[in-house]
């Protein structure tokens, strides 16, 4: 109790202090930056436009903006000097630049087109997409389907615009790239980060219109966060899959979205898991219409589990892997019960 009154004693004239002088805020710089820059990995800033490309007249015009110019993408880089300790990074211009036109479906498919080329070059690590938060979960969702690479595609975006006071979107765009960069991002599928969060493009939805805090995974949280000293994952897509594996389980049910379709990371975690024997089952989370035949799941050794919910198709496998491994023979339990 003494040495604990003797350590108010000597820091109340430290606090009372800080009551009393004015806090300092250090001028704005440069920081200091990586020697070799060489030897960062090279993401590329992909402008869709969005809340984080636009201003307004004043600093205050946080939610009717667009009165001011749009932001130019090598205007972040101008802006965020501190990108350069993270990556070596460029910019392009995909925006629509179709004055009162947003995003159609071919617009995204040109994107789209672009995006796979530019993951097929071998120069470029990572990319960054920036978009507007109103349908980004949809756009990113629908280029985690289409773009096919295990590079970090990491979608960005603002509640505020970039001229506004306490914009979110430097932060954001710092955070993106940071992931965009980081080795563990690869084969994770489209990524979304914002406010520090971590989500995949598959489970991220829009909750509030202009909080900063909107996006989420609402069923299974984010996979990881952006922190200042490092980008930390938590978990991955398939993991779970593989954890189960090494636990020694010898079938497993894929509720998928759709009509049954994994996500990409759990389609890897599955062949992982059928080249050690596990069978597996697909069901679909809709819960009305069944889990089709066709080709590639006949090739990949899939079970199409029918119109049965998951917790029906587990008991079901579990009573035919009392009889069989063989995934033909239980497929026809499947057919048949």
């Amino acid at each position: 109790m003494k040495k604990f009154v003797a350590a108010l004693t000597v820091m109340l004239p430290f606090l009372c202090a800080l009551s009393v002088e004015a806090q300092e805020i250090p001028a704005a710089g440069q920081p200091p930056m990586v020697q070799d820059q060489s030897k960062l990995p090279h993401v590329v800033i992909v402008s869709m436009g969005g809340t984080i490309a636009s201003r307004g007249k004043d600093r205050m015009n946080l939610t009717h903006y667009g009165d001011g110019p749009p932001v130019d993408p090598k205007e972040w880089l101008r802006d965020l000097p501190e990108l350069q300790n993270l990556a070596r990074v460029t910019t392009e211009d995909l925006r629509n630049k179709t004055k009162g036109k947003g995003d159609n479906f071919g617009d995204i498919a040109r994107v789209a087109r672009r995006l796979n080329e530019m993951a097929k070059d071998p120069t470029i690590d990572g990319i960054v997409v920036t978009h507007g938060t109103n349908t980004m979960a949809e756009v990113a969702f629908y280029m985690n389907l289409v773009v096919n690479t295990d590079k970090p595609i990491v979608f960005v975006g603002s509640q505020r615009p970039w001229s506004g006071i306490s914009g979110d979107g430097p932060l954001n765009m710092y955070d993106a790239v940071h992931v965009a960069a980081d080795p563990d991002a690869k084969g994770l599928g489209v990524l979304q980060c914002m406010n520090q969060y971590i989500n995949t493009a598959r489970d991220v939805t829009k909750t509030s219109a202009y909080r900063v805090e909107t996006f989420k995974g609402l069923d299974v949280g984010a996979i990881g966060f952006a922190d200042p000293d490092k980008i930390k994952f938590y978990r991955a897509p398939g993991y779970v899959i593989d954890a189960a594996v090494a636990h020694g389980i010898k079938g497993l049910v894929i509720d998928g979205y759709g009509a049954g379709v994994p996500s990409p990371g759990q389609a890897k975690a599955m062949k992982r898991a059928q080249a050690k024997g596990v069978i597996i089952v697909i069901t679909t989370r809709t819960r009305g219409g069944r889990v089709q035949e066709v080709p590639e799941r006949a090739k990949a050794h899939d079970v199409n589990g029918d119109n049965l919910p998951p917790e029906k198709a587990r008991l079901l496998l579990q009573l035919a892997l009392t009889r069989t491994h063989d995934w033909t023979k239980i497929q026809h339990y499947f057919d048949t019960y």
